[in-house]
């Protein structure tokens, strides 16, 4: 029986590889054992930071609102326990754009978080 090499399977696999590391610096974009290192790392990076990246958005939301609700003279934790009494069911998301975007309707929404 003739012995089966694979060579084609090998070089598709090391292709796709080295097409994956485009990009990467030096010898992690050209040669494939450090290619392949270096994306195991890259997939387990963006794997975790797609994660991260959603508490890290909050986490500017939050500071967005804090300094928002300091300026019309209550705290954050203050603010989203009068949201939450007066039933207010709006997301830190559209409160920090509201915040930002149009103070006059912020300072309302506070009126109301404030009165509860």
């Amino acid at each position: 029986m003739a012995k089966i090499k694979h060579s084609g399977a090998t070089r598709r696999r090391k292709k796709r590889v080295l097409k994956q590391a485009k990009g990467f610096w030096g010898d992690r974009s050209k040669q494939f054992q450090q290619a392949r290192r270096a994306l195991m790392h890259a997939l387990v990076y963006s794997y975790r930071d797609r994660k991260v990246r959603k508490r890290d958005f909050r986490r500017l939301w939050i500071t967005r609102l804090s300094a928002a609700c300091r300026a019309e003279g209550i705290t954050y934790s203050k603010f989203i326990n009068g949201l939450k009494k007066a039933n207010i069911n709006l997301d830190r998301k559209i409160l920090a754009e509201i915040a930002v975007m149009d103070p006059k309707v912020f300072s309302k929404i506070v009126e109301l978080a404030k009165n509860k």
